[in-house]
């Protein structure tokens, strides 16, 4: 080991590969232990970590993050040996690529232990031909000219000049979005379509997309190393610093792409808990929304977890060892109970309001739908209200009621409630019980439905199922098909011819909105007779 320590203590040369004595002694070193050996070296030429693999590859432990970023590399160089004539392996260009190194360079041992020939590659500000790096060609091993610290600055440059570009066009964080199943591709892209809204909700530019069909989505890994490399490579094309995965990652899923990459990995129930914890004002909403991420957060918890680092201020990623594990899991565990026991005083106080409401006999309509189907909007022009309406995903998630007046003198409560979304997350099912609970108590539902909407269909049937698993499904409701002034007169027909029952409307205009009040003033009078028919034992329902 004597050797080994002096090669570590001294300094590597600024404008060559290395010393003739430095590639001599390396080469005799690595054949007499019969194992790869590798030496990382910053930009000043030192050793700053020495690794001893096997025969046929060596393993490079996880690397501290000080320089990681979009346009910066790690500011370390590998070099190490082949026991076989062969150069650099696509395993080196791999990590070449995900470590983000400034070079990778291979030192090629004969059986005597002598050096024979040496090979560099470094990455490309922009792929050629689809590769992110460049391989030099094998060299002998005393032709050592090279200027590894020069290129990889000037590599930064550039990358930082194209940052700096991307920046002048948008300041959000750049995201790559991901989409690994089994389904037809047109429905993969759709999903992709209303991720990148999710994402544009959330305050991330889409830097591109990546979609992969497969017979059966890999529990373990969900991509393979080649099309991990892919997406590497279109991260790279796009300067984004975060993937997004459409669906829910498991916790092994979640925790191998950190270990992969150096990006920030997203799924999509992490970015609809990050956007709700953006919208939650109210008490019981920030309230839900905690408990919601600490759901999800849990089961994640598994020491550390660069994955994590979005969630919950850090938990799962303050350091390693089961004993900090442990208390991570019971303090997440104690908080739980306790926003439980808070949600369900803020539960008996709204059944309080509700039960007092229903003496005084007014009825409850509660507006449903998909998220960002024009509900607020709708609440707003029937009420003269300004409840905040935007063109976002879940812009409204605290429940909103305000009186609606009728010209017979009657009135109503008219209810805004949080959209849904396909695939709901069960954190937030379970979270938002307390809020869903209005929907127990209201008279009618009101399900307002973007007919512009290319996915109409599909949104009505997650609205329908997400009603059927909170057992509403029997409550009497109106379709109303919104943003009727986005169609075209043919399109308005088809539709018309799939929904007969359903009442067009543009809550922007104020269309259509005239008969919505005379079929809901009619349906809630007819509902509340109904509810003063009690069942006689032997006469039959007479009216109260």
């Amino acid at each position: 080991m004597k050797a080994l320590n002096r090669l570590t203590t001294r300094r590597f040369p600024a404008t060559d590969v290395y010393t003739i004595d430095q590639a001599r002694e390396l080469s005799l070193l690595s054949r007499a232990l019969g194992r790869q050996l590798g030496m990382l070296i910053d930009r000043k030429g030192r050793v700053d970590m020495v690794l001893v693999g096997e025969a046929g590859g060596i393993l490079i432990p996880e690397l501290p993050r000080a320089r990681s970023g979009a346009d910066r590399l790690r500011g370390l160089r590998l070099l190490h040996t082949h026991l076989t004539p062969d150069g650099l392996s696509q395993e080196d260009l791999m990590d070449l690529l995900f470590l983000r190194l400034d070079a990778i360079i291979v030192l090629t041992v004969n059986p005597d232990g002598d050096p024979v020939q040496w090979q560099e590659a470094h990455l490309l500000p922009t792929p050629v031909a689809g590769q992110p790096y460049r391989v030099e060609q094998l060299r002998p091993w005393d032709q050592t000219s090279a200027h590894f610290a020069a290129t990889a600055e000037a590599l930064e440059e550039e990358l930082a000049r194209r940052s700096d570009d991307t920046r002048e066009a948008s300041d959000a964080p750049r995201a790559l979005l991901v989409s690994v199943a089994a389904q037809p591709r047109i429905i993969q892209e759709r999903n992709l379509d209303e991720l990148a809204e999710l994402a544009r909700t959330a305050g991330l530019a889409v830097a591109g997309r990546m979609v992969q069909r497969v017979a059966q989505v890999n529990p373990k890994f969900i991509l393979g190393k080649g099309k991990m490399a892919e997406l590497e490579v279109l991260a790279l094309e796009g300067r984004a610093g975060i993937l997004v995965f459409d669906g829910e990652l498991s916790p092994a899923q979640l925790h191998n792409l950190a270990d992969i990459t150096e990006r920030k990995v997203l799924d999509r129930t992490q970015l609809i808990l990050d956007i709700f914890a953006q919208h939650a004002v109210t008490r019981a909403g920030k309230l839900q929304v905690e408990l919601a991420q600490l759901r999800y957060t849990q089961p994640r918890l598994t020491g550390k977890n660069r994955a994590m680092d979005r969630l919950m201020g850090g938990i799962g990623g303050r350091g390693p060892g089961e004993t900090k594990l442990e208390t991570d899991r019971r303090r997440s565990r104690e908080r739980m109970a306790r926003l439980r026991k808070e949600l369900d005083q803020l539960r008996r106080q709204r059944a309080f309001t509700r039960s007092r409401r229903a003496r005084r006999g007014i009825p409850l309509a509660a507006l449903v739908g998909y998220t960002n189907a024009g509900k607020s909007t709708l609440l707003n022009n029937l009420t003269r209200s300004e409840v905040l309406a935007e063109n976002k995903l879940f812009a409204t998630l605290d429940p909103t009621t305000r009186r609606l007046r009728f010209p017979a003198e009657r009135e109503i409560i008219l209810a805004d409630t949080v959209g849904f979304i396909r695939n709901l997350p069960r954190e937030l099912m379970d979270a938002f019980r307390a809020t869903l609970e209005e929907l127990e108590s209201a008279d009618l539902l009101v399900h307002v439905a973007d007919a512009s909407h290319p996915d109409l269909l599909q949104q009505i049937t997650s609205v329908e199922t997400i009603l059927e698993e909170l057992e509403l499904q029997h409550m009497p409701r109106i379709l109303l098909l919104n943003k009727w002034d986005l169609l075209d007169v043919p399109a308005r027909a088809e539709l018309a011819d799939a929904f007969p029952h359903a009442i067009p409307v543009s809550a922007r205009t104020g269309d259509g909105l005239k008969r919505l009040l005379e079929v809901l003033e009619n349906m809630l009078l007819s509902t509340q007779q109904t509810q003063l028919l009690i069942p006689f034992e032997e006469g039959g329902p007479v009216l109260q």
